[in-house]
């Protein structure tokens, strides 16, 4: 059934890139008029412009022969609009766009003295939103030039960098304000709840966006699933481009980084298409387990075409189609290094969304809407099966998400309404082979310490004794990890399984694993924002059907109010949302299975619902004149049935497992600087407090007692961004600047003794690992030929990871975090080298972690293991722009 919808669903889009040569967006708006002379009579070639300084957003255009003007595909934001001809005065209105319908603006010019060029310059009025919703405004002028750390993940780069609560962890993962990777994207009102890490799924390119809205505080009715932050993106259109434009780039930089690619937007007042094209080739595709780094090879090409169709004065399509590929290898770490291992992954993604619009008069617009979204994830295994140690593993994952939205838009008055409906249907295949190649693991005996023996010719401990060893299975008080029979069959260091397994072959051979499974979500929603004078309140109610490997079904009402002192400019709001917060769809059926192997190995997986979630907000805005705009908004987050993942074995098959609750909250701060003089800049500040509760009740090794409080390891006191630009006034020169620091997440899994003597249990840790944590003793500094054994706790210490002394240890208000750490990124350019006119030559260089500091994002993670920060890398660019 959904193979045949997806058919459908691809005929249908190709049918409509087909048609006549827009307003098909419902994540965007439209502004346009008519712009008359005091007679009545239309202007011709008036001048229009609309500007929103906070994020630096400007569009211009000319009216037409019979004076009307059109801007498409504006982002939800207030603008300052100004129409100019000359021999007339200047005109100039607020315009505060909120939704989909479209905004007529008319345009009566009053004869005055001639002017051919006008000034506006913003107030502090212009730089606050009468807005419940706490959120982060980016547009394309501020990310093209600010310097992103991934070159393979750019757009998790730029939230993490431009927006507070956006916690960056390693591979391009996102945590949204202390939770893990619970993100929802919103493409063109396309929604996307899928984690976006380059280790999950490719990421939409940063050169098809035109600007984002990133959602920090309590999300409106239309938005579910995985709320922590919502990401509205809105991409770029070729609408009324009546002259093609875009641009061709080539760069090149560390670690034998290449990338080329174009883009071109191009069409007419009824139509308009944009492409995007690009690759990249690397030597640092993923963040390694080392600072050197080996074994990181990737490459990555895109694909993005948007198309528009202005059909009739009432009905509008869009299509969008896109398609990447990114290839990349496992980074070794000097011990994997040391066995070979050469493993390695491929993600193809692909995704069609068609949408159509009509308006109904001024004030009404109905949107429909399909979509198909396709991730295939294959993992391969080093070529040496023994090779990867403890085990080998080889992957096949399929990820299918199609589905049909319907939205209804209605603005009069007081009242902005928006109500609809979404359905999804989310086709989950998951095979994965696996099979022990360390014969120490799952070992049928142990000597008298209690250590495996790892003798390959032993299968039974009832053999042990007569070989002078002693039985590993739960009659013998030295064994802590009993020979489990089942894990036997799958021994491949033992070609001969034991006699207990009760194994369907004679010999040894890979546990093979094969589910598939639909999820199935279905959502109803109306909300209204009411405005009046000074205040704003939004009302929003939402209803979600779940129907999945566990079934459920919530209500959740939104609500939110602000208050603008028109006076000091000041924006004071509070808001609240009822969440129903969907599980993780990747590897949800391994987590979720009664396979007797896995079970053996984990016990029983405990049933994985949606959570619930009260969230409350509360925070202000207030302009300083025309120079400096301040957010702030401080959030509670009450979580039942909250998410993380655990790891299937020593593999790359993460899964979702689930806590009993969690509480998260904390400050989030954004100072914005509008352009002066060519100078513009932002900080952005939060502190986001994560605390969880046993037990862990779903996903595997769910267990029903415990009842003890941790910090997880997407908690962080402190971390702030702080980004600077200048462009010289009479040259087409620029520099960017971005400091970066972050406090440390907690780092959960270091080995940290319980005895007041020592700070770390040294036998949990190879040479290797004790040297990417930096531990030391006095002077002396654990390396992969001498690594400690002793130290007197006085003299103990990481110059990565800090410890809590000895006999302090506590996993809610003293846990082990990574170091704090400063990083600095540079970027400069020229964007005009020649003075061109029509076509402009363009070159910049970017430096990312000036100072080559040495740091980590983790440090054993038991989602990810270890990963350090970009070291030092240079690059540059040459473009070509017409």
């Amino acid at each position: 059934m959904l193979r045949r919808f997806a058919i459908v669903l691809l005929f249908v889009a190709g049918l409509l890139s087909l048609a006549a040569p827009g307003r098909a967006q419902v994540s965007s708006g439209t502004i346009e008029g008519v712009v008359k002379d005091p007679s009545g009579a239309v202007v011709t070639n008036a001048r229009v412009e609309i500007t929103y300084p906070v994020t630096g957003y400007h569009r211009e255009t000319t009216t037409d022969d019979s004076g009307n003007f059109r801007f498409s595909n504006v982002p939800f934001n207030p603008y300052h609009l100004v129409a100019t001809s000359q021999g007339f005065a200047a005109f100039a209105q607020d315009v505060d766009v909120r939704s989909a319908v479209p905004i007529s603006i008319a345009v009566n010019l009053k004869l005055g003295s001639a002017s051919a060029v006008i000034t506006v310059e913003a107030t502090g009025a212009d730089l606050v939103e009468n807005e419940p919703q706490y959120h982060t405004d980016i547009d394309r002028d501020l990310f093209d030039k600010l310097p992103l750390q991934s070159r393979s993940s750019q757009l998790s780069s730029l939230v993490t960098l431009a927006s507070p609560g956006a916690v960056a962890d390693s591979n391009g993962l996102v945590h949204g304000i202390g939770d893990h990777a619970e993100n929802s994207f919103s493409v063109d009102g396309q929604p996307i709840t899928d984690q976006q890490s380059k280790v999950f799924s490719n990421q939409i390119p940063v050169d098809s966006i035109q600007s984002l809205e990133v959602i920090s505080g309590a999300p409106p009715a239309e938005y579910g699933g995985k709320l922590s932050l919502v990401i509205k993106v809105t991409t770029r259109s070729g609408l009324g481009q009546r002259k093609p434009t875009g641009s061709v780039n080539a760069s090149y930089g560390s670690f034998g980084t290449s990338s080329a690619g174009f883009n071109v937007a191009f069409g007419g007042q009824k139509w308009g298409d944009f492409i995007a094209v690009n690759g990249l080739n690397t030597g640092r595709f993923l963040d390694p387990p080392e600072f050197e780094v080996m074994h990181a090879k990737g490459n990555q090409q895109n694909v993005f075409n948007r198309a528009d169709f202005q059909l009739t004065g009432q009905d509008a399509v869009h299509v969008n189609v896109g398609y990447t590929r990114s290839w990349f290898q496992t980074p070794n770490s000097f011990d994997a290094a040391a066995l070979n291992q050469d493993q390695r992954a491929q993600i193809q993604t692909y995704n069609v969304a068609p949408a159509w619009t009509h308006t109904f008069g001024t004030t009404t617009l109905l949107s429909l809407g399909g979509f198909v979204r396709h991730d295939g994830f294959d993992y391969f295994p080093s070529a040496n099966p023994f090779a990867d140690q403890p085990q080998t593993l080889a992957q096949k994952r399929k990820l299918t998400n199609a589905g049909f939205r319907a939205d209804l838009s209605y603005v009069k008055g007081m009242h902005n309404v928006k109500g609809g409906f979404l359905f999804q249907n989310t086709r989950l295949t998951e095979k994965f082979s696996l099979g022990l190649t360390d014969a120490t693991v799952n070992d049928p005996c142990i000597d008298a310490s209690g250590a495996p023996v790892g003798d390959t010719t032993i299968n039974d401990p009832a053999a042990c004794g007569a070989a002078g060893f002693f039985p590993n299975d739960a009659s013998n008080p030295l064994a802590t990890a009993p020979f489990i029979p089942l894990l036997g069959c799958f021994d491949l260091t033992r070609p001969t399984p034991s006699p207990l397994d009760g194994c369907s072959s004679a010999t040894s051979r890979p546990f093979n694993f094969r589910d598939e499974h639909d999820i199935r979500e279905t959502a109803l929603y109306i909300q209204d924002t009411i405005t009046t004078g000074p205040w704003a309140i939004s009302l929003g109610l939402r209803g979600d059907i779940y129907r999945g490997v566990q079934d459920d079904a919530q209500i959740q009402p939104r609500f939110g109010v602000a208050y603008n002192i028109k006076k000091t400019n000041t924006v004071l709001r509070v808001s609240y949302a009822r969440i129903m917060e969907s599980p993780f769809n990747e590897n949800l059926l391994v987590a979720s299975t009664a396979d007797p192997v896995i079970t053996a190995a984990f016990g029983a997986a405990g049933t994985i619902r949606p959570g619930q979630r009260n969230e409350f907000h509360a925070g202000f805005q207030q302009a300083f004149g025309k120079f400096l705009v301040v957010d702030a908004d401080y959030l509670w987050k009450y979580t039942h049935n909250a998410y993380d993942f655990g790891v299937l074995f020593d593999t790359p098959i993460f899964f979702p497992i689930v806590w009993h609750n969690s509480k998260v909250g904390g400050p989030m701060v954004r100072i914005s600087v509008p352009n002066y003089h060519g100078f513009t800049g932002f900080t952005v500040l939060s502190s986001a407090y994560a605390r969880f509760f046993e037990p862990q009740n779903g996903g595997l090794g769910a267990s029903p007692s415990g009842t003890a409080v941790f910090r997880i390891d997407h908690d962080q006191k402190f971390q702030q961004t702080t980004h600077m630009q200048y462009r010289l006034p009479k040259y087409p020169a620029w520099v960017a600047f971005t400091w970066r620091y972050d406090s440390g997440l907690v780092a959960g899994e270091v080995p940290v003794a319980t005895d007041t003597t020592t700070p770390v249990d040294l036998t949990g840790l190879s040479a290797d690992q004790q040297a990417q944590a930096g531990l030391f003793c006095g002077s002396t500094f654990a390396t992969l030929t001498t690594p400690l054994s002793t130290c007197a706790p006085s003299l103990y210490g990481s110059t990565r990871i800090k410890l809590p002394a000895p006999g302090t240890v506590d996993d809610d208000h003293n846990p082990p975090r990574i170091r704090a750490r400063h990083l600095f990124d540079l970027g400069t350019g020229v964007d005009n080298l020649f003075h061109g006119d029509r076509y402009k030559w363009g070159v910049r260089f970017t430096v990312i972690n000036l100072t080559n500091k040495v740091a980590l994002f983790n440090f054993l993670s038991t989602f990810s293991g270890t990963h350090f920060v970009t070291p030092r890398t240079y690059s540059g660019e040459l473009s070509f722009n017409f």
